[in-house]
């Protein structure tokens, strides 16, 4: 349930501040891999949740790509 809570957050979020979010969550991914190769970190499982966040933000924002594509060429088409 977690998860659909997470999607549906991060849908709302504009293009601007799903960037911010996927550049955040990459920070995060690497701060936790440093942690844990230098053993201040025991949590293995954090860094993929970060992955899979970090996977999600992507998809949305090429969801969102797309769409945009989609809409922008069915305009070209009715104006021809």
């Amino acid at each position: 349930m977690a998860k659909k809570r997470e999607l549906d957050e991060l849908k709302k979020l504009n293009d601007e501040d799903l960037a911010k979010e996927l550049n955040e969550a990459y920070r995060q991914l690497f701060t936790l891999r440093v942690q844990l190769s230098t053993r201040q970190q025991s949590n293995t499982a954090e860094p993929r949740k970060v992955r899979r966040r970090i996977a999600r933000i992507r998809t949305l924002q090429r969801a969102r790509q797309i769409e945009a594509y989609y809409q922008a060429a069915h305009v070209a088409t009715e104006g021809a």
